[in-house]
């Protein structure tokens, strides 16, 4: 009977060491993604029906693009076939193309090649990345490196990039992702958008110094910042452990984590405004749960200390769930398109931005992050 009650209480101490190793329901979290994309999916049933705002936009722009990088982050978890359907449906219907074409520079048009490549990945077939390549190789075979003067081209355009040097097995992809990546960085602005002394950045040469938040801090944007976190997660994640320059996105990514972590909100949020919480400073969700990709993926992967950052990355993941996720699965609290603190601003549990589809992806790559957790 003794050995029975030592065996019985060793069982619960090792089922509670389990637990207490196991910060997230994999279930819940899973659950809660598939309900904010099913309220998305059911309220843009047409994938290329047109997204009206201030103006009509074709549904391939760069809001449209995140959400469906997030989309292929639930399906690669989950593979239900409707996102698979949904995904290639509008790829088809924009004939695997970009808002204004082949010869463009721009990184917000051609962020929809993200999901082309994944597509092709899945199911190869030339027509897929005919449009993709053509516009890629354009800014290969062409000297400019300054493309990038806004840190949300980061996001939008390294991972083409990244996957194209993974898929053709060519490192001079990897060569001009890095070139065009340390331009902005270092060079764009007076000194780059890039401040090493606080580990953020700078939204474009419009707020590096002399401009300052009213208290006179630098002016960090959050989901600006979460944009580039997010890239260098992501294109860690794409090309291979002995690519060049892999060094350079893992020290960048590691002092960005480093310095977000003080500045998290009690609630689990960040602010809009990183360093003026006075200024246009309330918790916002796209900024939030890019930075909690961000880590999640650093901890997931040996580079950031799960001890440190969990905790972080559990509490805003949990602010998300609780105080931004609708019970029909709308995402509240997400700032509506802009370059700065001050956009579309106030924000609220219910407000409806003018584009709600990139604010979820950025929520399903966090979710997706956190459910591969071990």
């Amino acid at each position: 009977m003794k050995k029975l009650f030592i065996s019985f209480s060793l069982g619960l101490l090792i089922s509670g060491l389990s637990f207490a190793q196991q910060p997230f329901n994999k279930k819940e979290v899973l659950e809660d993604m598939q309900l904010a994309n099913k309220y998305f999916m059911e309220k843009w049933q047409d994938v290329g029906k047109t997204i009206i705002t201030n103006k009509e936009r074709p549904s391939n722009i760069w809001t449209r693009g995140v959400y469906y990088e997030g989309l292929m982050a639930l399906y690669e978890i989950y593979p239900d076939e409707a996102y698979y359907k949904y995904a290639y449906d509008w790829a088809e219907f924009h004939d695997w193309g970009f808002r204004n074409g082949n010869a463009n520079r721009n990184a917000d048009d051609y962020c929809a090649a993200q999901t082309y490549i994944d597509l092709y990945n899945l199911e190869p077939d030339s027509k897929k990345l005919r449009n993709t390549k053509a516009c890629i190789n354009m800014l290969m075979n062409t000297p400019q490196l300054d493309d990038w003067s806004w840190i949300d081209a980061i996001q939008m355009g390294m991972p083409v990039f990244a996957k194209l040097g993974v898929l053709e097995n060519d490192t001079r992809y990897f060569e001009k992702m890095y070139e065009m990546y340390m331009y902005t960085r270092d060079k764009h602005g007076d000194n780059g958008l890039y401040n090493p002394k606080d580990g953020l950045w700078w939204r474009d040469a419009d707020f590096d110094p002399p401009y300052t938040e009213p208290n006179g801090e630098d002016c960090y944007w959050s989901r600006g910042n979460g944009w580039v976190i997010g890239a260098l997660a992501k294109v860690l994640s794409i090309i291979p452990e002995d690519a060049p320059h892999r060094d350079q996105y893992i020290k960048d990514l590691k002092a960005m984590a480093e310095a977000l972590v003080p500045i998290q909100r009690n609630d689990g949020f960040w602010n809009v405004s990183l360093h003026d919480p006075s200024h246009f400073g309330g918790k916002e969700t796209s900024g939030t749960a890019l930075f909690i990709y961000g880590m999640a993926y650093g901890v997931n992967n040996g580079i950031l200390s799960k001890d440190k950052y969990l905790p972080v990355i559990e509490k805003g993941w949990n602010g998300i769930i609780h105080e931004a996720l609708n019970d029909n699965g709308f995402l509240g609290y997400l700032q509506s398109t802009g370059k700065e603190p001050k956009d579309g601003m106030p924000l609220s549990y219910t407000k409806v931005p003018d584009f709600e589809d990139y604010g979820l992806g950025c929520f399903l790559l966090a979710g997706a992050e956190i459910y591969r957790m071990k």
